[in-house]
């Protein structure tokens, strides 16, 4: 599969397009949560962490925001959390409870170099403690399987490593 192929865009976008629909992402995070509180090895008490890659970040925001009592740690990668339109993810702010990370490609930051600003004051103004970072790499650079774009390798392993060990801190530190 590929982005930038027409034929494999054809498929790709409807299933995009479903799990992005207005509602879907708030019902489905209610199944997982409802899923793992049914499971007698998770202690209801404690908080989830979610996290997600490019359009996984909104819809980490879209569950962070629906459930801030069982959410205390979320984290997107690749970017994609601002953008003009009502249902911006970053508008969702004063709903969050939770602790974030955000780790924002290079490539997606020179297409909208505002997006760190917007989500910094989004952040602040809804006291939502989070880190925003800016990562020396293409969007989709923690993706192992990413193909070459342009002539240049979209993976970067040390970033992608460097990404989780944030992503793994944010955890340890927050759902313990």
């Amino acid at each position: 599969m590929s982005f930038k192929n027409p034929d494999d865009m054809a498929k790709i976008r409807p299933l995009m397009a479903s799990a992005t629909a207005p509602g879907n992402a708030e019902k489905d995070a209610g199944d997982f949560v409802a899923f793992l509180d049914a499971q007698k090895e998770v202690d209801q008490s404690k908080k989830i962490g979610v996290q997600g890659y490019c359009m996984g970040g909104p819809l980490m925001m879209r569950t962070a925001a629906v459930f801030p009592h069982r959410i205390g740690a979320g984290a997107s990668l690749h970017g994609n959390l601002v953008n003009d339109k009502p249902d911006s993810p970053h508008l969702l702010a004063p709903k969050i409870k939770a602790r974030l990370y955000v780790g924002i490609a290079a490539s997606d930051h020179a297409r909208q170099p505002d997006a760190k600003d917007k989500l910094e004051g989004a952040f602040a103004d809804a006291h939502v403690a989070a880190e925003i970072e800016i990562y020396p790499a293409k969007h989709g650079w923690c993706m192992s399987d990413m193909p070459v774009d342009d002539g240049l390798a979209v993976y970067n392993r040390a970033e992608a490593e460097r990404a989780m060990e944030k992503v793994l801190e944010l955890y340890g530190e927050t759902l313990r």
